[in-house]
């Protein structure tokens, strides 16, 4: 993997376990991951943890877009997991504003199971509070390049 890639930009965490990012904006980020070896916990369902990186990911990624690519910083995390989701399952993650202010955003994120044959079913539901417009640290400036290309690609 290039640490210059977008991707590895735009949430390494995430990359490394296979999410693929489908929408990014200042209003919906979303996309899909795989349930591998990789995010399982020892039952071989999608870890609890998993979950709540991606809700951290896709909430951030969305408030900073939405704060003009500012700098943001989650203070708050609450997360209610309602199902498994079993190795090999597709999950499907979108995130939405619920209120963005000057200095305070809050953002719902939503992860399903989806299968082709089947609705898709909510495995867990998640409110990230998030500090945002903070100063961007010189030496993370071309980050913010490099993410606001990747955004111009999806």
């Amino acid at each position: 993997m290039d640490p210059k890639s977008a991707e590895f930009t735009a949430d390494n965490p995430l990359h490394i376990l296979g999410f693929v990012f489908e929408e990014l904006s200042a209003t919906r980020v979303s996309g899909r991951l795989t349930v591998t070896d990789k995010c399982c916990q020892p039952f071989k369902v999608l870890h609890g943890g998993v979950s709540a990186l991606i809700a951290e990911g896709l909430a951030s990624l969305g408030a900073g877009i939405a704060s003009g690519y500012k700098r943001v910083a989650g203070v708050h995390l609450s997360i209610h997991h309602i199902r498994p989701a079993a190795l090999g399952e597709s999950v499907f993650a979108e995130s939405f504003p619920v209120s963005v202010g000057k200095n305070i955003q809050v953002w719902e994120v939503r992860l399903w199971k989806t299968k082709e044959t089947e609705k898709k079913k909510m495995i867990s539901t998640s409110r990230v509070t998030l500090l945002s417009s903070l100063p961007v640290p010189d030496h993370a400036k071309d980050s913010l390049d490099q993410l606001k290309k990747f955004v111009s690609k999806l």
